[in-house]
């Protein structure tokens, strides 16, 4: 009796931490996909300063 209680926890513990595993991957995907569009932003917006300048130099 006693070994199948343990057996049961011990299977809902896994399933807990799979569950765990996996949000943290999905949170962790998340993250990186917002970084990499903020990076992109940024390389847009540097770029248009330079275009700025460049054109203001010139004119």
């Amino acid at each position: 009796m006693f070994n199948s209680v343990k057996l049961n926890a011990a299977e809902q513990f896994a399933a807990t931490q799979k569950k765990d595993d996996q949000a943290r991957e999905e949170q962790n995907q998340a993250h990186k996909e917002e970084a990499e569009h903020i990076s992109k932003l940024k390389a847009l917006r540097l770029a248009k300063v330079a275009a700025d300048k460049k054109a203001a130099d010139k004119g």
